[in-house]
């Protein structure tokens, strides 16, 4: 018969997937990857590390990554949301790095992980605030003021 630690195992990973989709919508076609992960995790716990295998599954991107870069937001190859820094949602929902995010999906080095519009809005806020200036440096907008 089967081994008394295996059907543990099976009805471990089923109440866990059945509790998780009872709480979450998921696609009907993301369920065999989420119980073959599931169920991997719980015998990689089991018995060490186990290679998952997804049968024919390539992530394609969300978007074109040539048409994911904008002045006002950049979107997402993972999930196509838009954000105008990214580096933060990859972290948390994805725990990718930007260089691991960009070696994922094949995108140069130099592409951007904040929108053109943001970086230049934080920029002229950082020098209004008198940030880079050297100590003792009078901001130009007080030096005009007193000689006025």
């Amino acid at each position: 018969m089967t081994d008394p630690t295996t059907i543990a195992l099976l009805e471990l990973t089923t109440d866990i997937v059945s509790s998780y989709v009872s709480n979450n919508s998921i696609q009907h076609s993301e369920l065999p990857s989420l119980i073959s992960l599931v169920h991997g995790k719980l015998n990689e716990l089991q018995n060490g590390p186990v290679e998952v295998v997804v049968e024919g599954e390539s992530q394609k991107p969300a978007v074109n990554p040539k048409k994911s870069v904008f002045d006002d937001h950049i979107i997402c190859l993972e999930d196509g949301k838009k954000f105008q820094s990214m580096k933060r949602h990859l972290k948390t929902v994805y725990n990718l790095t930007p260089d691991e995010y960009r070696t994922k999906w094949g995108l140069p080095r130099d592409y951007p992980m904040v929108t053109k519009n943001y970086s230049a809005k934080r920029s002229a806020m950082a020098k209004n605030m008198g940030l880079g200036r050297k100590p003792g440096e009078t901001p130009v907008a007080q030096t005009k003021k007193k000689n006025s």
